[in-house]
């Protein structure tokens, strides 16, 4: 994996990498070691009653999640969580196993902060312009995993919330989706 720099992203290259600086599911996965990887995804198996394949998914989603959030601090910090209340209780999980996750986060990720689990209230996002907000929130990420990850797939369908809602409910293509760009700053 190639070690990110400390700079933020300031134009649109920034967002898109090219595909050999993208992160692998074996970079994520190496993040938390063998033995942990195989402790979170049976608990995982374990809570959902779901396919090993389907929790493998869910973690690297999360991890995936949590390397955003360490690469793009300043771009991320408080905004509302995009991802579904699975990969948010896997999360939780990790932070349970205190001194890994402090490991993770400040020897491993790239940010080398720890990532700290902070709630915003959902229903500050029913009402508007909270819902503007939400939105204009949650698709600052689809760029950024984009040039991290690669472009999303249908297997992270089910585990991105505003990536579910573009797909089904405005018939948005997975292709169409991964060429968004972030939002102008008003």
């Amino acid at each position: 994996m190639t070690a990110p720099s400390d700079s933020r992203p300031d134009s649109r290259s920034d967002y898109r990498s090219d595909s050999q600086d993208r992160v692998t599911v074996t970079d994520l996965e190496e993040l938390l070691g063998e033995d942990l990887h195989a402790e979170v995804v049976a608990y995982t198996v374990t809570r959902t009653g779901c396919a090993p394949a389907d929790a493998a998914r869910q973690v690297t989603e999360c991890l995936r999640y949590l390397y955003l959030v360490s690469r793009h601090r300043e771009e991320l910090a408080g905004l509302f969580l995009p991802v579904e209340q699975h990969i948010d209780e896997i999360w939780h999980y990790l932070i349970l196993q205190t001194r890994e996750y402090r490991a993770l986060c400040e020897e491993r990720l790239p940010g080398r902060f720890f990532v700290h689990h902070r709630g915003i209230p959902y229903e500050s996002y029913q009402e508007e312009p909270g819902r503007r907000q939400a939105a204009e929130e949650a698709l600052r990420w689809i760029p950024l995993y984009c040039g991290a990850f690669g472009p999303f797939d249908e297997g992270a369908l089910p585990h991105w919330t505003v990536v579910r809602y573009l797909h089904e409910q405005l018939d948005m293509s997975l292709e169409e989706i991964s060429a968004l760009s972030p939002l102008a700053s008003s």
